[in-house]
């Protein structure tokens, strides 16, 4: 039996479906493991959730936080992502940066590292720990920016998700220290590009607009999250019909 999975993320409404052996040989152990360290450790705890783009971290990550809350077991956990720290559309327009050697504007390679503001997330993530209630930003792909402040952090149990919580370059390496439990998700380049390009038909693009800018911007992505994270507490593999299970 399939569980399917209904929830708008970022601003885009997605139908989901989760095997019965990922939730209860996946999903629910790791509810169970984060339970007892939170309870162990007896504070808040912050879980890394990163993968590459089109690998559905998103919506697992919404689908943990509605598993957790069925299930009296398990202490209620949250979900959050770091896509609310992607610097303002205005800015990505009027900055340039680097890419193979060229200039280019920073808003054709967003979801690039250099497009997030790392400070502003590392300083975010720090407040989880020293306020019991404390606001978060999200985005949304319509507005093509951040909402600020659009959620409440409450629970004992945060799940971050993003593509580079776990990236193994300099900056970005510290945000493992600042974490309780580490998760990454690997999957076949050739998945998430079709992953990738229908998000992007859904978010108002044509299928050639979206090809382009997924092959020039995401792509490299999804290569750099590949190929260069730390190795985590937990690794998921996701294969083509969109299973998730334990590498």
């Amino acid at each position: 039996m399939d569980f399917n999975y209904h929830v708008n993320i970022n601003g885009i409404d997605v139908n989901a479906s989760y095997s019965e052996d990922a939730v209860n040989n996946v999903f629910l152990p790791l509810l169970s493991k984060l339970t007892q360290l939170q309870k162990e450790k007896g504070r808040r705890i912050l879980v890394l959730l990163a993968a590459p783009p089109g690998a559905g971290k998103s919506t697992l990550n919404s689908f943990l936080q509605k598993l957790s809350e069925e299930h009296d077991e398990f202490t209620d956990l949250q979900a959050i992502g770091m896509d609310g720290f992607h610097r303002r559309q205005e800015y990505l327009l009027t900055h340039t940066t680097m890419r193979d050697g060229a200039e280019v504007r920073m808003v054709d390679i967003k979801g690039a590292p250099i497009t997030f503001d790392l400070d502003l997330l590392k300083q975010r993530i720090r407040e989880l720990f020293e306020k019991e209630i404390t606001p978060w930003p999200t985005y949304d792909r319509h507005l093509h920016n951040p909402v600020e402040n659009a959620i409440t952090v409450e629970n004992d149990i945060v799940i971050l998700e993003g593509n580079y919580l776990l990236l193994d370059e300099d900056g970005w390496r510290e945000l493992r220290d600042l974490a309780d439990y580490t998760i990454s998700i690997r999957a076949d380049e050739s998945l998430l590009r079709g992953r990738l390009v229908d998000r992007k038909i859904k978010s108002g693009n044509t299928r050639e607009l979206a090809e382009k800018f997924v092959d020039f911007s995401d792509m490299a992505n999804v290569r750099l999250c590949l190929e260069k994270t730390v190795k985590p507490d937990l690794e998921l593999s996701l294969d083509e019909a969109g299973n998730y299970s334990k590498k």
